[in-house]
């Protein structure tokens, strides 16, 4: 008798203990399950050993705009994460000309973004763009150099495309991938791009958190930096902290700490030509 009420002893025991440590399980991973439904934030590592210019060199005419290009020459410009040009990018008849890879977002086997090599922070800039037949490429701003990444990674964009005949242009929604449009966030009205082959006027004014997007010397895009608005767009967008954890990061904090980055062109494998391109700061 003393023997059947230790082995039923042990047994409720046995159920008390198995069926607590049950529960204490569940508890004990339940923070964990929580910790997975946010996206981590990976590593990273800004380049700031690459080559820069000084600004006092370049020619500025009366009323305080810098000629970032000479039409000639490279010089003040390099590759995105390296120290010398792309061989995909080309000095030709007065313009920077990307040489078409045929690849898309591949790029041409020695291709790459190109940036001017000094960090702007309040600015209007000034450029013209035409694109061949079906091209795409893009002006990118407040760009930070993150090594093993693409430059768009930390830059918002002035999309620079072929709307009528590139598929970019019907994707997104309400036309935010079409030209002058802030890139998947907001769209450009009026939209008011000339076809391929003709020049386009483009202007991006940053000031203090303010960025204007203009298009043929219309304001087509306002929107606010390191805002509440500026969340929400991203929130909404294809840089998402779900979907792409590393971009959102960067993005919501457009700029670094310093709040100023490099001003890019785009290689997306397409034919696309730049020229007269300038900058008033606006310090």
């Amino acid at each position: 008798m003393k023997k059947s009420v230790l082995l039923a002893s042990a047994a409720v025991m046995m159920c008390y203990f198995t069926s607590c440590g049950g529960k204490k399980t569940e508890e004990a991973a339940a923070p964990a399950e929580e910790a997975t439904t946010e996206a981590a934030v990976p590593e990273y590592r800004i380049m700031d050993e690459l080559p820069t210019v000084d600004l006092s060199t370049f020619p500025k005419d009366k009323d305080g705009k810098i000629s970032l290009f000479d039409g000639k020459t490279f010089n003040g410009w390099r590759g995105y994460d390296r120290a010398d040009v792309p061989d995909a990018w080309e000095v030709v008849d007065g313009t920077i000309h990307i040489k078409g890879s045929g690849a898309g977002e591949a790029g041409a086997k020695d291709g790459g973004d190109l940036i001017f090599a000094h960090k702007f922070k309040n600015y209007e800039f000034e450029f013209e763009w035409k694109v061949g037949k079906g091209s795409n490429s893009g002006v990118l701003y407040m760009i930070q150099e993150v090594e093993g990444q693409k430059s768009y990674i930390s830059a918002p964009e002035y999309q620079v495309l072929d709307n009528e005949n590139h598929p970019d242009a019907k994707l997104g929604k309400d036309g935010n991938r079409q030209s002058a449009s802030l890139y998947d966030m907001i769209p450009a009205k009026p939209q008011n791009s000339k076809p391929f082959g003709q020049w386009n006027k483009g202007k991006i004014m940053c000031y203090k958190g303010t960025v204007v997007h203009y298009q043929n010397d219309e304001p087509v895009v306002e929107y606010h930096l390191w805002t509440q608005q500026w969340k929400e767009m991203l929130d909404k967008s294809k840089f998402s902290k779900d979907k792409w954890p590393l971009a959102y990061e960067l993005l919501l904090n457009c700029g670094g700490e310093n709040k100023e980055g490099f001003i890019g062109l785009q290689d997306h494998g397409d034919d696309v030509w730049y020229r007269n391109i300038t900058i008033k700061e606006l310090d």
